[in-house]
């Protein structure tokens, strides 16, 4: 995998521009924060949620034989920009403890709602895990 940065571009804070990548696809559906077992939001809060959707996106890569590591693209759909904006600290206290120091290509979206009700955010994912 490799980050690409054209030249004279600072680099982003906490994702990448773009990653060039060769191997096996791993595709995430849209996942959020509910416990997976019992498909309710056992959090109500932006960052509660946040962990536990990274929660559920680590484990969903695992069974398709994916690491963090491996992610290059994720699409964030979050319900409030403002809720999320004013939770950075916490959102990046969040990622390092679940993914580490793992900057895919991401995109942040606000969204009027999500399928869910309860849901703050919804996050997709691919990953390349290298042949």
């Amino acid at each position: 995998m490799r980050t690409l940065l054209p030249p004279g571009w600072p680099r982003p804070k906490g994702y990448a521009n773009g990653i060039a990548a060769e191997g096996r696809f791993v595709f995430v559906a849209g996942e959020v924060g509910w416990n997976p077992l019992t498909e309710k939001f056992d959090v109500k809060d932006f960052v509660g949620q946040f962990r536990q959707t990274l929660k559920n996106v680590v484990a969903i890569l695992a069974e398709g034989g994916a690491k963090p590591e491996h992610m290059v693209r994720m699409t964030w759909y979050v319900t409030d920009k403002r809720e999320y904006l004013a939770n950075l600290a916490g959102v990046g206290e969040a990622w390092r403890e679940v993914m580490g120091r793992v900057f895919p290509c991401i995109a942040a979206i606000e969204v009027k709602g999500l399928m869910e009700p309860d849901a703050k955010i919804e996050i997709e994912t691919t990953a390349v895990v290298p042949h």
